[in-house]
C-alpha cells in the first residue's frame, strides 16, 4: 500500500471524521480519481506530437492514455470534428495514490517561484482542478528528449459534499496551498 493511502486511512479519516462530525467514517471524504488530461494543439499539422504526449504522459502515470477527439469543427482553427488533439488518463486505486504522492511531494517543490497552488480552483461540488504549465517537473521526464514543452491539466475529483471539506482533504493529505 502506498504510504499517502496508509496515512489518509491511519489518521486523516479520523480527523475528517472529528472535524466535521460525521456520524460514520464512510462519510469522511476521499480522493476518487485523478484525471490528468494534455491538450496538443499543433497535432493538427503533425501527427507525432500527439505520438511524444501518449508517451509523456505514460511515462508519468503508468497508464495508456486515451487519445481525445475534436467534437465541433473550428474553421478558424483548422480544425476538423473527430481529429485527434489530444490524450487523457484516469487514475484510481494505488496508481492515484503514486501519482498524488510524486506530484505532491517531488513535482510541485520544483516548479519556479512557487509559493503553492490556487485554493479557488474548487468547482462547487469538491472538485480541484490544477494546471501546469510544463511536463518536465515531473523526474520521469528526461529534458534532453522533449522536443516541445506542454503543460496539462489535472482534476482531483474527491467524494467531498462541499469545497471546504475537500479543501480540508487535500490539505491533509499535503498539497501545498497559498496561504
Amino acid at each position: 500500500m502506498n504510504r499517502l493511502h496508509e496515512k489518509y486511512n491511519e489518521s486523516i479519516r479520523k480527523a475528517l471524521v472529528e472535524k466535521f462530525e460525521y456520524t460514520s467514517v464512510m462519510q469522511a471524504p476521499k480522493v476518487e480519481k485523478i484525471v490528468i488530461n494534455m491538450g496538443v494543439g499543433d497535432a493538427i499539422n503533425n501527427s507525432k506530437a500527439l505520438d511524444d504526449a501518449v508517451n509523456e504522459l505514460t511515462q508519468l502515470t503508468g497508464q495508456k492514455p486515451v487519445i481525445t477527439k475534436a467534437k465541433k469543427s473550428i474553421a478558424a482553427f483548422k480544425l476538423r470534428e473527430g481529429m485527434s488533439i489530444g490524450c487523457k488518463v484516469t487514475l484510481r486505486g494505488e496508481r492515484m495514490y503514486q501519482f498524488l504522492d510524486k506530484l505532491v511531494s517531488i513535482a510541485l517543490p520544483r516548479v519556479r517561484d512557487f509559493q503553492g497552488v490556487s485554493n479557488k480552483a474548487f468547482d462547487g461540488r469538491g472538485n480541484y482542478t490544477l494546471g501546469i504549465k510544463e511536463q518536465l517537473i515531473f523526474p520521469e521526464i528526461n529534458y534532453d528528449k522533449v522536443n516541445r514543452v506542454r503543460g496539462m491539466d489535472i482534476v482531483i475529483v474527491t467524494t467531498a459534499n462541499t469545497d471546504l471539506e475537500a479543501l480540508e482533504l487535500l490539505t491533509q493529505l499535503g498539497v501545498p496551498f497559498k496561504k
